[in-house]
């Protein structure tokens, strides 16, 4: 059962779950996002069932590089979730469609799921977990509820920043977010959890928390130059997997989507 009721406390709160080991995730297979110039950042790839923030400001291609991620691994075979807390199912299969793809073919062979999600839905499944955790549910209940019948293999979470909204004024929005990144590690999902930051970040997602819960930390700079603005990539953290540490170009192009320069490095605009 994901949530036990915490024997120290007297009103039943949501016991909080400890950590991942701090020993270095070893896993034998990595995945690749077929965005070459991206999976040129890892010697082997990213480990598979990791769970990654996608942390950027508003408009460095979070969205289109999570759809992207999802579009190469659909049309490889893999099962494949976009759950959208915000734009609609019509919208994003229109940015889709905006760069060439065709997500109507691998929604229809069965690859590919893009669903809009509640807020809403969120709080009470939030009200549901405290009463189960008070005793009161028998039943498991997990953090999200999944499309019936649909094992993702690839989940894209557009976005945490969303998810926190539903939390204000209260306090057990650490306890949700570890329970959520447990699941996704249970059902071994490799997932890609958007958070939306300032420009030149800081803190890469809406507490701080996420960073440290999550196994890897992937940041889309939008950088002012002048009168323009540039694009720009880094891998900020992957546990146990080897990456280049640098903050290199990106930009999104028309007919193709992100487009990763590994030999670009980056310097002006992030001070």
């Amino acid at each position: 059962m994901l949530f036990t009721k915490n024997k120290n406390s007297k009103n039943g709160t949501l016991h909080h779950l400890k950590p991942k080991s701090e020993q270095l995730f070893k896993s034998k297979d990595f995945i690749r996002t077929g965005i070459e110039g991206f999976d040129n950042l890892f010697e082997k790839g990213i480990p598979k069932g990791f769970s990654l923030l996608l942390s950027g400001g508003a408009g460095s291609g979070k969205t289109i590089m999570g759809l992207q991620i999802l579009k190469n691994a659909a049309e490889s075979g893999k099962k494949c979730l976009y759950m959208s807390f915000e734009e609609s199912e019509k919208r994003l299969m229109g940015h889709m469609e905006d760069f060439g793809w065709n997500p109507k073919n691998l929604i229809e062979n069965g690859n590919l799921r893009i669903k809009r999600f509640s807020i809403f839905d969120i709080s009470r499944t939030l009200d549901a977990m405290v009463a189960q955790s008070k005793g009161e549910l028998l039943i498991k209940l997990d953090p999200i509820i999944l499309p019936v019948d649909f094992q993702p293999d690839f989940i894209v979470v557009d976005s945490l920043t969303s998810i926190a909204s539903a939390f204000r004024g209260r306090d057990t929005y650490r306890s949700y977010i570890e329970h959520l990144f447990r699941y996704f590690e249970d059902i071994k999902a490799t997932s890609f959890l958007i958070t939306e930051t300032e420009q030149v970040p800081t803190i890469y997602s809406p507490t701080g928390v996420e960073e440290f819960l999550a196994d890897g930390v992937i940041v889309l700079y939008n950088i002012r130059k002048g009168d323009i603005r540039e694009g720009a990539i880094e891998v900020l953290k992957m546990r146990g997997a080897k990456h280049i540490k640098k903050i290199v170009a990106m930009r999104i192009v028309s007919d193709i989507g992100v487009e990763i320069y590994p030999s670009q490095e980056v310097f002006v605009g992030l001070q």
